[in-house]
């Protein structure tokens, strides 16, 4: 395991002196996404300008990159396509989702669920109208709240504050049983530890291209529709590129086939690239191995900050198998603790009101990096650094 790790770790341009454990909202860049993005501007946009599309397979990267988060997700080809950011791509999964429970009302989800999905779940309510309502719990009631009232699922399978990881498998499968489409949000799990879509019978997902993929900044994301529903569903919004024949310029709509009808506007060639690239690094990688170096990252990141800072108050699960690859721990003042830990060089984040996040990538965070975090907020805690006025002042990202 440590060679597959050393190998996958210099495949990434990481900075000399950073402890990087903020994978989980910004992945590190890939070497060789770099270089492809030099390339397609050097040589597909600058020389063959518009013939790229086609010379240089722009308009293939949907589906070449779909297809590679596929195998991260469980989920077969042909049964994600990339492009949009997540909000667009849970808009559509949660539109054709209503489509198929026409009498039934309520969108379930939990109160650690990531606020964008439910702010479009609201503004899917408000435009369908027709009584739909979301109904949001706690994350342990979600299982005794399915029932035969509720049109749709909509859970992010990692909470985005605590790393609570929800049993995918289980909660589908009672779902199921009460006729509930299931729609999963896998920002904070793919490319972080195995996903069994096909496997656990999901109906519809979603994730980022930009966290545990690494794809970059405003990296492209995706959508999953379980194949045998491909063809029942009837894009709401139904962009060019999801038609049957972009190019014939039809006056009206007609989904193309399978997966592409999910397609909306052109693609971002450039993000699309960069993510495609990014992809190529877990080539050769077992996600038990990941799952299981996750883990023991995790692990051993709790043990040594409970022992050298007992201020800090763990609010992840603490048994590794009941959450993702990040850890959290409470402090009323974490916001400038963890900008006293960042001017040190160990970046992780903050999420209001009181919550240090820390993400652990095995692709490229070592036990090395874990030993240097801990003794970094062993001296920031001990010696009470983050009173220092200039950690207390908020930027607009935290």
């Amino acid at each position: 395991m440590t060679d597959l790790f050393d190998r996958t770790r210099a495949l990434f341009d990481l900075a000399e002196g950073v402890v990087y454990l903020d994978g989980n909202s910004l992945g590190a860049l890939p070497r060789a996404a770099r270089e492809r993005v030099r390339r397609e501007i050097d040589e597909s946009w600058g020389r063959d300008l518009i013939r790229a599309w086609n010379t240089a397979g722009w308009i293939d990267l949907p589906t070449v990159v779909g297809d590679k988060i596929a195998a991260l997700i469980g989920a077969p080809p042909g049964s994600v396509t990339a492009g949009d950011s997540t909000s667009i791509n849970l808009f559509k999964a949660l539109t054709a989702a209503l489509a198929l429970r026409p009498e039934r009302r309520i969108i379930l989800s939990d109160s650690g669920n990531f606020p964008t999905d439910l702010y479009v779940a609201e503004g899917v309510c408000r435009l369908l109208g027709r009584g739909l309502a979301l109904k949001v719990v706690e994350p342990d009631a979600v299982a005794a709240a399915l029932g035969d009232d509720v049109a749709v699922l909509m859970l992010t399978e990692v909470d985005y504050r605590t790393g609570r990881l929800h049993d995918m498998r289980a909660l589908t499968a009672r779902a199921r049983a009460l006729g509930v489409v299931t729609v999963w949000d896998l920002a904070h799990s793919a490319g972080a530890l195995p996903v069994d879509l096909a496997g656990c019978d999901v109906d519809f997902a979603v994730g980022c291209g930009y966290k545990y993929l690494n794809g970059g900044p405003g990296a492209p994301a995706f959508i999953y529709v379980k194949p045998d529903l491909q063809e029942r569903v009837q894009p709401a919004l139904s962009g060019w590129m999801g038609h049957a024949a972009p190019f014939a310029f039809e006056p009206h709509y007609r989904p193309a086939p399978g997966i592409v009808r999910a397609r909306a506007g052109t693609p971002p060639v450039l993000s699309m690239a960069a993510l495609d690239a990014a992809l190529d690094v877990f080539e050769g990688v077992d996600m038990a191995a990941l799952r299981r170096r996750s883990m023991e990252l995790g692990d051993a990141f709790i043990a040594g900050v409970e022992a050298a800072s007992p201020d800090l108050m763990l609010v992840s699960p603490r048994s590794a198998s009941d959450r993702g690859s990040q850890v959290s721990f409470r402090f009323a003042n974490g916001y400038a603790a963890m900008q006293a830990l960042i001017a040190r060089g160990v970046i992780g984040d903050f999420r209001a009101p009181d919550v240090m996040r820390f993400g652990f990538a095995p692709l490229y965070v070592s036990p090395a990096d874990v030993g240097r975090a801990v003794s970094t907020i062993r001296d920031v805690m001990g010696g009470r650094l983050w009173e220092r006025p200039e950690y207390s002042q908020r930027r607009t990202v935290t």
